[in-house]
Formats: C-alpha cells, sequence, structure tokens
C-alpha cells in the first residue's frame, strides 16, 4: 500500500461525502479519504483530478499517453477509457494535481504509474459543482 500525506491529495467535499459512502471500498481508498485535504467544490483547484475529471496520463516508461475518465463504479467501461474510483488506477489518479507521478498497487502485488500531463476536463472548474 503505497502512504499518502496531508498534502499531496485534495478531494472536493462533495467527492469525500459520496465515496465515503461507497460500499465495500478498498483499504486504498479508506486511506485516501483519512489522509485528503477536503476543499468545497468551488475552491478546487481546475488541475486537480476530482471525480467525473477527464485526464491525459502517460506511462513512464513507454511515454504512450492516454485519456481516462474517473468514474463511479456503476458508470465504469475501461474500455471506453472510464476507470472506476475504486480501481488501483483510479484510487491512484484520486486528488493528484496535474503534472504528479500518481502510483498504485496492482492486485498481483506490481507497482503502478502514471503521469498526469493535464485535468482535460474537470466537472467543477467548468461549473457543475453537483458532478
Amino acid at each position: 500500500m503505497l502512504a499518502t500525506i496531508h498534502g499531496e491529495r485534495t478531494l472536493t467535499e462533495l467527492d469525500f461525502v459520496r465515496l465515503g459512502k461507497l460500499a465495500g471500498q478498498p483499504p486504498a481508498l479508506a486511506e485516501l479519504l483519512d489522509a485528503a485535504d477536503i476543499l468545497p467544490s468551488r475552491e478546487v483547484p481546475a488541475d486537480i483530478v476530482t471525480m467525473n475529471s477527464q485526464v491525459e496520463i502517460e506511462d513512464p516508461a513507454t511515454q504512450q499517453t492516454q485519456k481516462i475518465t474517473l468514474c463511479y463504479p456503476s458508470d465504469a467501461e475501461p474500455g471506453a477509457g472510464c476507470v472506476s474510483v475504486l480501481s488501483p488506477v483510479g484510487i491512484g489518479l484520486l486528488g493528484v494535481r496535474a503534472g504528479t507521478l500518481a502510483r498504485w498497487h496492482m492486485p498481483n502485488g506490481a507497482e503502478g504509474a502514471a503521469r498526469v500531463v493535464s485535468v482535460l476536463f474537470q466537472p467543477e472548474a467548468s461549473g457543475n459543482y453537483l458532478a
């Protein structure tokens, strides 16, 4: 498990509340919720990955990029680029700032990582504070 320290992740109040209510959340998400800095939706910087954000990420080993959207489990479609917040990748990306190297542990114990190149869309930055 990768440790999360205060100041490393930022969540909106709404994301924090909604994610805290998800049944069967993995221990890594519970740790993230305990350690994250929480801000009102209107105060979250536009370069932070929030729920329903679309981001461009880059594999540090291959420099290949891809676009993914961080979503709730019911909306997950990995083949279409919609990644569940309960997945290792989703937990790794949630609350990080563009430019950050996000890290996570895969179910087989291997470590994964991707650099957040940019936040292409963030609901809060577009004025949607209830997404």
